[in-house]
């Protein structure tokens, strides 16, 4: 093979490992890097538009568009599932929910596994120095929720969930079997 032969295709190669580097280092080239379906940034600050309900709110991403975001560990009675009567605590863990978030700036810090079946959102939940998801399970709003790989926190809920139901409070102390 000639040189020049050499340097054209050696230049050819070193074109398509870089285009392989962006294309991976972007999540596929989707070049949906903020709408619903795409990876987003790890952590990122967000106006919450509503809370929906104990758990999950609708939140304004940096470039302007609405997503849900469902918080990691947590889970709250059922409130607004179609099909599912409203449960036991569900319209108190709601009620607090929109009070410590709605039209509020949070930050959002994205659990490994970015989005749920449903397409949600998947984060912890900042409200300044609050950790949100840990103050629904301290109060007794919410259940704790191991879903891997998003289960950073696992062993701090767990131990805030047993205090919440040793101690009776929220839905511990309201409902039939906690």
């Amino acid at each position: 093979m000639s040189p020049s032969r050499i340097k054209s295709i050696s230049g050819t190669v070193v074109i398509l490992v870089l285009l392989v580097f962006v294309l991976l280092r972007d999540g596929g080239g989707s070049g949906d890097q903020g709408s619903q379906g795409g990876r987003v940034s790890p952590t990122m600050t967000v106006k919450v538009v509503r809370a929906v309900d104990g758990d999950t709110a609708v939140v304004t991403l940096p470039d302007g568009s609405e997503d849900r975001v469902r918080y990691i560990g947590v889970d709250t009675p059922e409130s607004v599932k179609p099909g599912t009567p409203v449960q036991c605590y569900a319209e108190r863990a709601s009620e607090f929910n929109h009070g410590a978030i709605d039209g509020r700036t949070v930050r959002l810090v994205l659990g490994d596994e970015q989005r749920d079946i449903y397409d949600r959102l998947l984060a912890y939940v900042y409200i300044g120095q609050r950790f949100l998801n840990a103050e629904l399970i301290e109060g007794g709003y919410a259940r704790s929720l191991t879903i891997p790989p998003n289960d950073r926190y696992a062993p701090l809920f767990k131990r805030l969930e047993r205090e919440a139901g040793r101690d009776g409070t929220g839905l511990w102390g309201s409902c039939p079997g906690g």
